[in-house]
């Protein structure tokens, strides 16, 4: 137990260091994604009633289809994994979670808050390491359960210190719009519903400290 505790613990603090050092995007990175753009989010992107308003300028890459699965209608009336199933920013993290076997664990969980990586969020780390922790289910489950916290956190309620799944806190600052996580993780779509979550899309995997 010790060891398998400590390997899952050194790939999350290997997968991090690898993140801190890039920076950015590489040339060697995950699948791409969809392009993110700095428009803001079409008027037709509008949340079912009682939901509230997504923000944030990667809302803008959202299908605006009710009938796409990834759309904000469509994703409310889902549980989280299958919502990002849908939607074209996170296809890089529905791959991990599946990975991970955390799929019915999010579905199943009742009113919790997501920070949702999006492609470009894993494509800053080095494609050898994403696939070192990807191949490790504990140590994976460890980086993806540190982006769930309890409860359906609204916009006015986003700001402070919140406790993860994993154990660990991490400390979102910001107000209105404009929220950043750990200090450099930017939420680029924020406030999107699902049946059991409320979910705020990023542009950096979040890391555990060691």
């Amino acid at each position: 137990m010790v060891r398998t505790k400590f390997a899952a613990a050194a790939a999350a603090t290997a997968l991090a260091l690898s993140l801190a050092a890039c920076g950015g995007s590489s040339d060697d990175t995950a699948a791409p994604s969809a392009p993110m753009t700095t428009a803001a989010a079409p008027s037709s992107a509008a949340p079912m009633a009682g939901t509230g308003t997504q923000f944030g300028p990667g809302c803008a890459a959202v299908p605006t289809d009710p009938a796409n699965p990834g759309s904000f209608d469509a994703m409310a009336k889902v549980p989280v994994a299958s919502a990002a199933a849908g939607n074209p920013l996170l296809s890089t993290l529905v791959g991990a979670v599946k990975q991970a076997n955390l799929v019915d664990s999010l579905n199943n969980t009742k009113d919790v808050t997501v920070f949702a990586p999006t492609n470009d969020a894993f494509g800053k780390i080095p494609k050898a390491d994403l696939d070192k922790v990807l191949a490790d289910p504990k140590a994976l489950a460890a980086v993806l359960t540190y982006h769930v916290v309890s409860g359906k956190l609204s916009p006015s309620e986003l700001a402070g210190t919140h406790k993860t799944q994993q154990g660990s806190d991490l400390m979102v600052t910001g107000s209105g719009t404009s929220f950043t996580v750990n200090g450099n993780a930017m939420v680029v779509c924020g406030n999107v519903q699902t049946a059991n979550a409320t979910v705020y899309i990023v542009d950096t995997v979040l890391m555990p400290k060691s």
